[in-house]
């Protein structure tokens, strides 16, 4: 299997895998008073520190979580709620931001907030000149990177916006850290999402960084773990093997961004080909894409019928977010790019990881242009 679909996960290191399973193997709870727990929270206070000194923040500010869902819903939901206490009832999200956001934004909806939906341009990024804040906004949420089309979004724009009205901002970095440089402290924000499984990482393990100073209502109770703010059992294993998997991704992340450029510009070369195909963020500077996704809208198509003949050719891509997958419906950042309905449901993504090569590549351009023929017959039948 040519893998090609590393947005949705990617591949565990190695090295990531053995600090998992030898900590795995060790008994103690980081709550514990004994020898055995004060080792478990040694190990966990280990990777607190190490996963705030790669993202700039403080290790105090790094609140471990099952992964992004998680983080997001935390961010959101909790900063809301928090401030709605100080009678703001805004919540403002942009229009192509992971489900794990929007969903959130919409359940707060139905608990009286009133929410906002930031347009984007035709590249998918948010136009931070229609955010207009005022004494009523609980919080702002706009992705880092878009998860689908890999295009960065303009936070400084949107945090200089949104700290001249004193509203919190929140980022889901999940499809950024790892692939780009992200400083928590230096891009002005108040709470970063991210998830472990994107960088190499077991599945089940993230961490959501909070500013001291932010107001966050905890979504769960109980032994009051991390700051109060995520009560349960601490993932001590999954910790250890995010700070492994991070230490790795960051250290060779300028050489990886070069070499995962080259393999995403020939992946979309390989689709240009193809005709009547549109890349995403295909115009924009590198500094506002991310290396390892190569996202296009395919006229005339159904994706199912590309992710099918794909599969068959032994090669696992994807529509968009995988948390999407088997929904037969328009992509919601398609759409928003101001593509009609029939063809947002022609978005093909590839991505790549720090174990693609070459030869994924190779395999994609041999099956590309026969699937797409076919996936075009079926769709005119």
């Amino acid at each position: 299997m040519h893998y090609l679909d590393h947005a949705a996960t990617t591949t565990v290191r190695p090295e990531a895998a053995a600090a998992y399973h030898d900590e795995v193997l060790r008994t103690g709870n980081a709550s514990s008073v004994h020898a055995a727990g004060r080792r478990a929270r040694r190990a966990l206070e280990e990777s607190r520190e190490e996963v705030a000194a790669l993202l700039g923040s403080d290790p105090v500010e790094v609140v471990f979580t099952s992964g992004g869902t998680e983080a997001d819903n935390m961010a959101v939901v909790g900063v809301a709620r928090a401030r709605r206490r100080l009678a703001f009832g805004r919540v403002v999200v942009g229009a192509v931001e992971h489900h794990a956001v929007l969903d959130a934004a919409a359940a707060l909806g139905d608990e009286g907030f009133a929410v906002e939906v930031l347009p984007v341009d035709p590249a998918g990024r948010v136009r931070a000149d229609a955010l207009a804040l005022d004494e009523t906004a609980a919080v702002v949420s706009v992705m880092w990177a878009n998860n689908e089309t890999g295009v960065l979004q303009p936070l400084a724009a949107v945090v200089d916006r949104a700290r001249a009205a004193g509203v919190p901002v929140h980022t889901d970095a999940v499809q950024a850290v790892g692939h780009v440089p992200v400083d928590f402290h230096a891009a002005g924000v108040d709470l970063l999402s991210l998830s472990g499984h994107k960088f190499g990482a077991p599945v089940g393990i993230g961490a959501l960084l909070v500013r001291r100073d932010t107001p966050l209502a905890p979504l769960s109770h109980g032994g009051g773990q991390e700051r109060g703010l995520r009560s349960g059992t601490l993932n001590v294993p999954g910790a250890v093997a995010l700070a492994t998997a991070l230490r790795l991704a960051v250290a060779e992340m300028v050489g990886e961004a070069t070499r995962l450029r080259a393999l995403r510009d020939a992946i979309t070369g390989h689709l240009l080909g193809c005709g009547g195909v549109h890349a995403s963020g295909a115009g924009l500077p590198e500094a506002e894409r991310l290396p390892s996704i190569a996202h296009v809208v395919i006229d005339d198509v159904d994706a199912d019928a590309l992710l099918f003949g794909l599969d068959r050719a032994g090669i696992a891509a994807s529509s968009g977010s995988a948390c999407r997958a088997g929904v037969q419906e328009a992509s919601h950042v398609v759409l928003a790019m101001g593509f009609g309905a029939e063809q947002s449901r022609g978005g093909l993504r590839c991505s790549l990881g720090w174990s693609s090569t070459s030869a994924d590549v190779a395999a994609f351009a041999d099956a590309i242009g026969p699937v797409i023929s076919r996936a075009r017959l079926a769709h005119r039948r």
